[in-house]
């Protein structure tokens, strides 16, 4: 596929400026030419006029795209591009000139070929330096544009691309019209020439780069002005290029922009220095409100506090002290003062007034600053700011200067504000570790939350002879409520339901130690009282003292339609009897797990052994069910949940279990927070 090569129209709009350049010299010689021979060669003056002005506005394309691409020079380099160019601009026509005194009065001195190429060169020389000029003043008087500004530099831009054309009218002379023109042109340059916002942002520095410059433009313009007058009178100039509306326009308005800018920034010279500080001081506040980012210290904020206090105040030394851990003032910053004489004048300060209240904290809290004189061989006077965050103290700052009476008020006020933002930084730097650290918090429970879900078993064992389902919620991201199953052979089932005391994390991780301690003891085949002695022996050991767990053990057998359990402080069964169609809890004695931590425990269990029928249903439970409380501070109970059972023993386990959530969440209200965890398991017998 054919691929079209890339195009540099920068390079192409030089090249056509310089063939147009060309074409006018050509067509101007020729016609000098053919006028010293007595030729008419019949070549019309508006041909060189319209070179002249493509030339013109290919110039400005040219110099416009460059400026373009460097967007990012600052307020010096653009004006010494304007310079630079002048000086080329000038030393060209020096340079012509010296070439003639050179050649002194010989023939080649007189030719008029020579004399009009050199004038070409002078010509395009001068129009690049009033273009770029030009240009360079458009984005200086736009740098703080609005809507006046705009509308005026565009109206300014009419005026000029109108004078281009206005030799077609006037046919080059020098009449009413041309100097009606050219006196509008200079008064609109007037106008717009007194757009100079962007002088205060220069430094001092800058200032006296920028007047030299500016001067370099003066001169430059005045003398390619005096070398253009010149040129017009010599006769041998057929088509005069220079004595141009559009270029005496640009002529005027080079010179007027920089004259006015030339002048205000020397006037501005005695205030740079007022200005500098007050924007260092911008600056230093937006580093204070920025400072403090994620993983980064207080320190670094303070250490920019100590270094904007220094720049506003003009303070010759100076030191920063925080609180430790203790208590104790320890010093984090210290800037041009020995540890001796730091130790001296703190010394001294807490033996004279009023610093002596303040420093041993027997002044108003609410203090903002406390300067007086100090009587220093070196230091003169000082001045202390408190640091505060969140009304509590940080630090003090001590600022010193070399004179009395160093610190007046709107240093105070500056400085105040500093420690007022920097305060501000520090606490939100706080408060945003304290959000990252919640957060990891809140993942870290989000794992815990997974993890124990992953213990509750995702299938609980049973046989054709009866069906059985589950549920479980936490009050917290996670809890401590705990079911599950094991299968001895196809007839045989042991069933676990507890509950660990408290919630929260504590209790998760207590529910996966009895989660380990049944899994291990299942494989036993043990009885329930067996089973439940071993367990507490397990988790006395484990423990802590003011925990425990209630449970409830079972073994079932379908092949004996047989059930024995033992119950350790745990919410008795729920048992509906299919044969009486009623339902009434299953009562045994017994005590929660890591209550009694030693051999005695066997004595406070009873094992209970019942026979089932087709249809009979277990309900066990945790207490967070009975014990939910709906707005009115009343218990869900026990009698509402045998209703339940009583009213759905027909439906199904699963349906029975959504009956009974339901209703806990009816009862409770929607609005309402889980007090304690929910667990729940529906066994129904089917044949």
């Amino acid at each position: 596929m054919f691929k079209l090569p890339n195009i540099n129209i920068g390079k192409i709009t030089l090249l056509v400026t310089i063939l147009t350049w060309l074409g006018m010299l050509f067509v101007d010689l020729l016609r000098l030419f053919g006028t010293i021979n007595q030729m008419n060669l019949g070549i019309a003056p508006e041909i060189t006029w319209s070179l002249e002005i493509m030339f013109f506005i290919l110039i400005y394309i040219f110099i416009s795209r460059s400026l373009a691409q460097n967007e990012n020079n600052n307020f010096i380099q653009l004006i010494w591009r304007g310079a630079s160019t002048g000086l080329m601009a000038l030393g060209t026509g020096l340079l012509i000139q010296f070439f003639y005194y050179l050649l002194n009065n010989t023939r080649l001195s007189k030719d008029p070929l020579l004399a009009n190429f050199f004038y070409h060169v002078n010509f395009g020389m001068t129009t690049i330096f009033l273009i770029s000029c030009t240009l360079l003043w458009k984005h200086l008087i736009l740098y703080q544009k609005n809507k006046n500004v705009v509308q005026q530099w565009q109206i300014y831009e009419v005026m000029l691309t109108v004078s281009m054309f206005f030799i077609y009218f006037n046919q080059n002379s020098f009449d009413f019209t041309f100097l009606f023109g050219l006196l509008f042109l200079l008064i609109f340059s007037i106008i717009i020439s007194v757009n100079l916002k962007w002088i205060p942002y220069l430094t001092f520095k800058d200032k006296w780069k920028s007047i030299l410059f500016f001067a370099i433009i003066i001169i430059s313009s005045l003398g390619l002005f005096i070398q253009m007058l010149s040129y017009s009178e010599k006769g041998f100039v057929l088509v005069n290029l220079t004595d141009n509306l559009f270029l005496l326009g640009l002529f005027g308005f080079v010179f007027i922009y920089a004259l006015f800018s030339f002048l205000v920034t020397l006037f501005n010279l005695p205030t740079s220095s007022v200005f500098e500080q007050k924007l260092t001081e911008a600056i230093n506040f937006q580093k204070l409100s920025q400072s403090i980012q994620p993983g980064q210290s207080e320190s670094q904020v303070l250490d920019i506090l100590m270094d904007s206090c220094m720049s506003a105040a003009y303070v010759d030394a100076a030191w920063l002290e925080v609180k430790d851990e203790n208590n104790h003032f320890q010093t984090l910053h210290q800037r041009f003062i020995t540890n001796k004489d730091r130790k001296d004048i703190k010394e001294m300060l807490e033996q004279n007034k009023p610093f002596s209240d303040y420093l041993k904290g027997t002044e108003q809290v609410d203090l903002e600053h406390i300067n007086g004189p100090l009587d220093h061989e070196i230091f003169h006077s000082v001045l202390i700011i408190p640091i505060r965050v969140n009304k509590e103290l940080l630090g003090n700052i001590f600022l010193l200067k070399e004179v009395k009476n160093g610190f007046n008020k709107e240093m105070l006020n500056i400085i105040t504000t500093f420690v007022g933002q920097a305060s501000i930084s520090v606490e939100n730097h706080r408060l945003l570790n304290e959000a990252i650290r919640n957060e990891r918090y809140k993942e870290e429970l989000k794992i815990a939350q997974r993890v124990q879900r992953s213990l509750l078993p995702s299938r609980l064992h049973h046989n054709g002879s009866f069906n059985i389902v589950g549920f479980s919620e936490a009050a917290d991201e996670v809890g401590g409520d705990y079911y599950e199953t094991y299968q001895f052979n196809n007839h045989r089932f042991a069933l676990i339901i507890g509950d660990v005391s408290g919630k929260g994390t504590s209790a998760a991780f207590n529910m996966a130690q009895m989660k380990g301690i049944f899994h291990s003891l299942a494989q036993l085949d043990l009885s329930p009282m067996e089973f439940l002695t071993r367990a507490n022996n397990a988790l006395s050991k484990c423990l802590a003292k003011n925990h425990f767990i209630t449970t409830t053990y079972y073994l079932l057998d379908t092949s004996k339609h047989e059930i024995t359990f033992a119950r350790a402080g745990h919410c008795p069964t729920l048992y509906f009897k299919s044969e009486e169609g009623k339902s009434d809890y299953l009562k045994a004695e017994g005590l929660g797990l890591g209550i009694v931590r030693s051999e005695k425990f066997g004595k406070y269990l009873k094992e209970k052994t019942i026979n089932y029928q087709q249809g009979d249903i277990l309900v066990m439970y945790t207490d967070g069910i009975i014990e939910a409380k709906n707005q009115a501070g009343e218990e869900f109970g026990y009698d509402r949940l045998r209703e339940i059972l009583d009213i759905s023993h027909e439906k199904s386990p699963n349906e029975i279990k959504e009956k009974i959530i339901d209703e806990v969440y009816s009862f409770v209200g929607a609005s309402s927070l889980t007090d304690d965890d929910y667990s729940l398991l529906v066994l129904k017998f089917e044949k």
